[in-house]
């Protein structure tokens, strides 16, 4: 179970980023456009927390604002994407 202040820093290559954004969007509905993908896996955000918070600006919806719940479920995926990365740290 993922703790509330845990977090986890991982540099993504471009290939993991479009893993991870593809997971999100067939298991949580979360399906970026196609510039906010290039954005993302040319500069991805180097903590778990950060990439969380860009995906949900991305979708055009507040992370600070959104359904907890929803946040959560979002940042177990992206959680364990960073974890499972070979530039984790």
């Amino acid at each position: 179970m993922l703790m509330s202040k845990v977090d986890v820093d991982a540099t993504l290559s471009a290939r993991e980023v479009g893993l991870l954004l593809s997971q999100l969007c067939v298991r949580l509905g979360f399906c970026l456009p196609p510039p906010e993908v290039e954005r993302l896996s040319a500069a991805p955000p180097s903590s778990a927390r950060a990439f969380t918070d860009a995906v949900f600006v991305a979708e055009g919806l507040d992370p600070v604002a959104c359904d907890t719940q929803l946040y959560r479920q979002v940042l177990e995926v992206v959680f364990t994407g960073f974890r499972n990365t070979q530039g984790h740290q």
